[in-house]
């Protein structure tokens, strides 16, 4: 399989999934720290190419999902809204991207394992 200089050769997908259903992940994270580096909801949508509304549904859902929003939003107006993390959002992406980190590194020799198996040429009579 060849490696391309533009992408990594493996990529991990972290996902947590808290009880009664709600979900943390690198989408969600990412748009997070989108919101932090654009000022919007709506610049954070554009960045990650997605709509405004299906921006605002993931920041919503987030907010409701944690004990304070992880969001806070202006409205809009002749001086335009805008949108910060919270303390508590700045919070939620150092842990996600923490545990993240640490489940590479932790996974790291299987990954690698697990590259080797998917890398190697078949041997004679394997198709």
């Amino acid at each position: 399989m060849p490696e391309s200089p533009f992408l990594p050769a493996v990529k991990m997908s972290l996902r947590l999934d808290f009880a009664p259903g709600g979900r943390l992940g690198p989408g969600k994270v990412a748009l997070l720290e989108a919101v932090a580096e654009t000022g919007s909801i709506s610049g954070a949508g554009r960045a990650m190419v997605m709509s405004y509304r299906r921006a605002w549904l993931l920041i919503d859902d987030l907010n409701r999902m944690f004990r304070t929003p992880l969001v806070e939003a202006q409205p809009g107006g002749a001086k335009g809204g805008g949108a910060e993390l919270t303390p508590l959002g700045r919070e939620v992406v150092a842990h996600y991207r923490a545990i993240e980190s640490k489940a590479l590194k932790a996974g790291s020799l299987h990954v690698e394992a697990l590259r080797e198996l998917i890398d190697r040429e078949p041997a004679a009579g394997e198709a």
